[in-house]
């Protein structure tokens, strides 16, 4: 022996262990440290992302909504545009054809004056009247048919009165002095007519 302490291996090492484990401790806490902080903040951006695509969704939706109606105002103005353009046309359809009935009335008259006249004139004043009409019913004007219907004021003018002992024949109409013509659903022109009034017999 050299008079010197003895220095056992296996301690030394233990107190090495306990000095690195001592050593590495903090480094161990501070690297863990900045994950355990950065979680709050990836949160919180994450929950900024999904408000700001919520809103855009929202914002996407109510562009949407605003071209629908866009569309549907357009389609609607389109269709106002072609009923006023209709309308329009079927006035001037009218005021023509009202021009065109003035002329076929002149022509009845003739006609009736001459009663069962089968003369060439009488023959070529009907093929006149005949081709007038024709013309006139092919713009989609139509004769009102009123002789033995109910008299209705909307569609023809009450011209004369005729006593009838028959009380089903109230307000009919039994004569038609001039034609009336509608056009679709607008009457052109109503008709003139002779209208049945019921009286009883002992006072007829």
């Amino acid at each position: 022996m050299n008079g010197n302490p003895r220095t056992d291996g296996p301690p030394q090492e233990a107190q090495g262990q306990e000095a690195a484990a001592a050593t590495a401790t903090p480094e161990t806490s501070a690297e863990q440290q900045p994950a355990q902080e950065s979680a709050p903040a990836v949160d919180a951006e994450r929950q900024r992302l999904e408000t700001e695509l919520d809103a855009t969704r929202k914002r996407v939706d109510q562009l949407a909504r605003a071209y629908q109606e866009l569309m549907k105002d357009r389609e609607e103005f389109k269709q106002r545009l072609t009923r006023e353009r209709e309308r329009m046309m079927d006035v001037e359809r009218g005021n023509v054809a009202t021009t065109l009935l003035e002329a076929i009335d002149e022509l009845d008259r003739c006609l009736a004056a001459s009663g069962q006249d089968s003369s060439p004139l009488a023959q070529g004043v009907r093929m006149i009247r005949d081709a007038l009409l024709a013309k006139v019913q092919a713009t989609g004007i139509e004769r009102i048919q009123v002789v033995g219907q109910t008299y209705d004021p909307n569609v023809a003018e009450a011209f004369d009165m005729e006593i009838t002992t028959t009380p089903e024949d109230d307000q009919k109409v039994v004569a038609e002095v001039r034609a009336g013509y509608r056009l679709k659903e607008r009457i052109i022109r109503p008709a003139r007519v002779k209208v049945a009034k019921y009286v009883a017999p002992a006072q007829a």
